[in-house]
Parts: structure tokens; C-alpha cells; sequence
């Protein structure tokens, strides 16, 4: 199983935000939400199944409780981190299964112009727990024309290291602030900041790196070892978002721009726009489409061969050297685009499907685009509200 931050903790921070940000008019209803998930990577890769459920209930008039649950099998073969055997541009895989289960629970309270929403969770696997927590608020100002959010969100992580038979212990802090601006009653602006910072155990226990090394004089052997990075990360997001209702045409536009970097030396920006398309009265289409590029990380190598960096065997060296072949620190870009048709058979009942397909490419030249992935994303949601 490759270790992974949870896909829950991920996003917990903004996860409450959204609900806040919501509406009144939507937050006034109780409602029960369930999601099925299919991500499935070309040829026999990764393919991960996802129910998740969710309650939202209101309590008296100015506190909203929300609790979600998911539960998800993983399994297929992912990338070890070697390189191609000589004469071939297929990377060797390992194959994994995975179980993992986790829960997430927010409170919002609505006081005198500021609405404080605290959560927790936990997310569990054989061999990665998390516990999880976050803090936010949002303030009005200028007649409701502009909200301030201010928020922290923090993790506490185990980390099992299978060729040493050890937890490992990984901390992360995530600190956010952030604006958003209603120009006109059809356009609003949002620029959020946010900052983080990871310790601890920060390498995924089941990627290697191989490099040729001498065991006796004049005898060389493609030897592998456990990857090295470094015990702290930092990283900064820059995030812009601009949404206009177009009335005439009954459609929306959700447009975003993030811009992410940190101490691995890697930098990222990511493109994001949705359209919003109301069709007779109960239909909406969402067409989307994404675009990621990043560079790599300082450390990342796909060969270790003829560098000056030498791997060793035994635990983390929070010193060094650090080195990494997972592809996932490469220079890389990603395309996901997709249609999500949006249901309401009823004023009180909604059903969703998408269809994404993400596609994966390397762009450093070097490392083999077998190493890289390509999927396809089908869900099926569900709410009832009362």
C-alpha cells in the first residue's frame, strides 16, 4: 500500500468552509448527502472505490452540525520508483490493496456578524492513521458585500515503515486568510492566502531508489533503498476565483487560479474553470476542464546513476542526503476534464453524475511517460432535504 495523506484531511479545512459559505437559504434545511466514487487508472494501475455519506442538521437558529463518513478499497500496481530495466521504457510496478475508513465533524455557530465552525476527524488504514482538526471563521462587512475568512487547520499522523517494522510520527499545520468581494449582485471576486508547514516523517515508505553501487572492489550491483526527504516542508498557496451569474443565458461561471509552492523547490499553477448551465427547470450541465503544472522537486531524480548522490541503507537522515524517484516529485502536467449533470426530481431530492478523465504527462524529459497515469473519475451522488 502506498502511504498517502488522507483524502479526507486533505481538504478539511476548506471542507467546512464550503459549507459555511453556502447560501442561508441552503444552510436553512437539514439534509442527508451520499457519493459513490469510481477513479480507475489505465492499464491495470490504481483503482480506488469510494461511498461516502454525509448528515447536515440545523440547530435552532444559528448552529449547523455536519457529518460525514467515507469508506474506500484500493488496489491495483503503482510505480516502485526504479528506473526501466535496460532496453525497456516500462517502469516496474508493485501491486497494493488498501482499506481505508474515515469521519469528519463540524459544528458552525452563527454569532453577531462572524459565523466559528470547528471540526475534527480520523482517518484509518493498516498501515496510516490520522487524526485531524480545523478552525474558521467568516466575518461580514460593508453591508455583506465583503467576507473575511480567517482560519487553521492541523494533523497528527502515524506512519507505518514496513521494511523497518516502525511508526513514524508526521505533524502538519495549515494556516488561511482570505477575502471575498461582491462587485455587483452578478459578480464576486475571492483571493485567499494560506500557508503550511509539515515535520516529521514526510517519505512514502513504499517508493525506492536504485542506483549502481560498488559491493567489493571493481563489482557494481543495481542496489535499491528506501527514498530520503527532508523532516519539514513548507508551502504557500496563493488561490483567485472569480464567479458571474449570466442571467440571460441561465449560467454561471466559476473560474480559478491557484499558485503553490514550497521548500522542496517545487512550484505549481493550476487553471480551473466550470460552467454552470440551467436547462428547463430541473436540470443543471457543469462542463469543466483543469490544468496543473508543476515543477520538480530539488531532490527528485529519475536515475541515481552517475550523480554524486549516494543512497543509504537504515532509517530517515533528516541531514541527508535526500533523494526520490516518485514520479509524483517529477516535473509534470495534468489535464482533468469532464460533465456533471445535476437532477432535481423533487424540491427536496437531487441526484448528480460526472464523468472526469485525467490524463498525466511527464515534461522533463527524461523520466518515462509510463511512470505517469491516466484515469477516469465516474460519481453518483444523492441529497435529500427536510
Amino acid at each position: 500500500m502506498t502511504a498517502r495523506p488522507p483524502v479526507f484531511l486533505r481538504p478539511a479545512l476548506l471542507g467546512f468552509l464550503v459549507m459555511l459559505a453556502q447560501p442561508r437559504s441552503a444552510r436553512a434545511e437539514d439534509a442527508v448527502r451520499y457519493k459513490f466514487q469510481d477513479y480507475r487508472e489505465m492499464g491495470g494501475r490504481v483503482a480506488i472505490k469510494v461511498h461516502g455519506a454525509a448528515v447536515e442538521k440545523t440547530l435552532g437558529t444559528v448552529g449547523r452540525l455536519k457529518v460525514d463518513g467515507v469508506i474506500d478499497s484500493i488496489a491495483g500496481a503503482t510505480p516502485t520508483g526504479q528506473p526501466a530495466p535496460t532496453g525497456s521504457a516500462e517502469v516496474p510496478l508493485s501491486t497494493l490493496t488498501e482499506r481505508r475508513e474515515a469521519w469528519n465533524a463540524g459544528y458552525a455557530h452563527q454569532f453577531d456578524g462572524v459565523n466559528v465552525a470547528v471540526g475534527a476527524g480520523n482517518s484509518r488504514e493498516s498501515d496510516y492513521v490520522s487524526d485531524g482538526w480545523s478552525l474558521n471563521t467568516l466575518s461580514e462587512f460593508n453591508r455583506k458585500n465583503t467576507t473575511l475568512l480567517l482560519g487553521t487547520a492541523g494533523t497528527s499522523d502515524e506512519v507505518r515503515v514496513f521494511h523497518r517494522k516502525e511508526w513514524e510520527r508526521k505533524r502538519s499545520l495549515d494556516l488561511i486568510a482570505g477575502v471575498t468581494q461582491l462587485l455587483d449582485p452578478r459578480t464576486s471576486v475571492t483571493a485567499n492566502l494560506s500557508w503550511g508547514r509539515a515535520r516529521g516523517y514526510l517519505a512514502d515508505p513504499y517508493k525506492l531508489v536504485q542506483k549502481n553501487t560498488e559491493v567489493i572492489p571493481g563489482v557494481f550491483l543495481p542496489l535499491t533503498f528506501a527514498e530520503n526527504r527532508p523532516a519539514e516542508r513548507a508551502k504557500w498557496i496563493l488561490f483567485l476565483g472569480y464567479n458571474r451569474a449570466f442571467p440571460e443565458s441561465r449560467g454561471t461561471l466559476d473560474a480559478s487560479y491557484r499558485h503553490y509552492r514550497d521548500s522542496y523547490d517545487t512550484s505549481a499553477h493550476t487553471f480551473e474553470a466550470a460552467w454552470f448551465q440551467q436547462i428547463g427547470e430541473k436540470w443543471i450541465l457543469r462542463p469543466m476542464a483543469r490544468l496543473h503544472d508543476q515543477s520538480a522537486a530539488s531532490f527528485y531524480r529519475y536515475r541515481f546513476d552517475g550523480t554524486a548522490i549516494t543512497p543509504l541503507a537504515g532509517p530517515p537522515r533528516p541531514s541527508g542526503p535526500f533523494y526520490s524517484s516518485d514520479y509524483r516529485l517529477s516535473a509534470l502536467q495534468t489535464f482533468t476534464y469532464g460533465l456533471k449533470l445535476v437532477w432535481d426530481a423533487t424540491d427536496s431530492l437531487q441526484f448528480d453524475v460526472a464523468f472526469e478523465r485525467y490524463d498525466m504527462r511527464g515534461t522533463d524529459r527524461v523520466t518515462p511517460q509510463s511512470a505517469y497515469c491516466r484515469a477516469n473519475i465516474i460519481t453518483v451522488g444523492g441529497r435529500f432535504l427536510w
